[in-house]
């Protein structure tokens, strides 16, 4: 049986990295890539900072930028260098991904890309980790001198055990597990590197005494089955490093959106279709800028002041392509939510998002 050699690359804080590439000015400076904090009243969120900023009181994905805006002042008084605040420039990350992906493309035999900045490798046909090393290597260095950024690649016999090293020596690292070293590999880790096991979970398997994945090597099958039924089993298995090694070759882009957080909750029909006529131009000028000649489904997603999110979708028969298309059947999936249909306690809303699938 030939051997599996899979690995995970994943881009170190990706687009706060383009930035600091694409502005020379910005070397050095903790960035925070996001949401406006609107002098820390902003409503959106953080979508990457550098690790600089991380620096700062833990800054990172999805927090809240108001509180990202608090960190960043508390460490302006204390004469640290200023967190640099920058809106998103999507098109540009999506350029830079693809000339990458082109690059990860030449130093495997299939490529599952499942995000902007992040993918699986099979690399089986250097029958060896030793070679398999090596290639991590010229990858890195390859993206390094085109590309100006630094990536991080984790190297094991499954998706599982790749996606975990390619963070373990984060940024700019490369580490390699080989299969006889799974298990003591994994020991000493979190449960919480575990794919699967959240908060929720974490605070369960910590009730049962198991807080890293050694506790849960040494917690028999039978035991975990009994404390948390069919998970159990599946605990068991990602404890010692046993996970799905089959990639998929499709890693194209599956989908195209923008969302808008309002600075002020928004109940007036007439701002709302404003606001989603915005959100549906950016959409489709992106899509415009896209490889892609069409799509099939519109997705609106709506968060309400209570932060209740509701998700919405039309799929047409036939291909769209126009920009009219994108901006009536997003409307139509909206009207409901002016009524008792989608929106019986009349709610504010915060947050509208279009998305468009089914591109080709």
């Amino acid at each position: 049986m030939d051997m599996k050699i899979i690995a995970h690359i994943d881009m170190d804080a990706f687009f706060a990295a383009v930035e600091e590439r694409d502005k020379p000015w910005l070397a050095g400076m903790p960035i925070v890539v996001g949401a406006d904090p609107e002098g820390g009243y902003g409503r959106g969120v953080v979508s990457t900072a550098n690790y600089a900023a991380r620096k700062y009181g833990g800054i990172g994905s999805a927090m809240p930028i108001s509180r990202a805006w608090q960190l960043s002042e508390q460490a302006r008084k204390e004469w640290k260098p200023q967190v640099m605040f920058l809106t998103p420039n999507l098109s540009r990350y999506e350029e830079t991904s693809a000339r990458i992906m082109k690059i990860v493309a030449k130093y495997a035999c299939v490529v599952e890309q499942t995000s902007i900045d992040e993918a699986y490798l099979d690399m089986s046909r250097y029958r060896s980790y030793k070679k398999a090393r090596e290639a991590g290597e010229n990858l890195k260095k390859e993206i390094r001198k085109k590309e100006r950024l630094t990536a991080s690649v984790g190297i094991g016999p499954n998706k599982m055990v790749a996606k975990i090293a390619s963070d373990i020596q984060k940024p700019d690292g490369l580490a390699v597990v080989l299969p006889a070293r799974v298990v003591e590999f994994l020991a000493p880790l979190s449960v919480r590197k575990i794919h699967g096991i959240g908060p929720k979970t974490e605070k369960e398997l910590a009730r049962a005494g198991i807080h890293t994945i050694a506790d849960l090597q040494a917690m028999p099958v039978k035991r975990l089955a009994f404390l948390f039924g069919e998970n159990g089993k599946e605990y068991y298995d990602r404890a010692r490093g046993y996970g799905t090694d089959e990639l998929s070759a499709e890693h194209e882009r599956k989908s195209i959106g923008e969302q808008e957080t309002f600075h002020n909750n928004v109940s007036d029909m007439k701002e709302l279709l404003r606001h989603l006529e915005g959100v549906a131009s950016r959409v489709f000028a992106r899509f415009l800028k896209s490889e892609f000649k069409s799509f099939r489904t519109v997705v609106l997603t709506v968060r309400f002041a209570d932060f209740e999110t509701v998700t919405r979708s039309y799929t047409a028969r036939e291909a769209l392509s126009k920009k009219d298309e994108l901006t009536l059947h997003s409307t139509r999936l909206l009207m409901p939510f002016f009524d008792r249909r989608g929106n019986p306690q009349k709610k504010a809303t915060r947050l509208l998002g279009v998305r468009i699938e089914k591109i080709a």
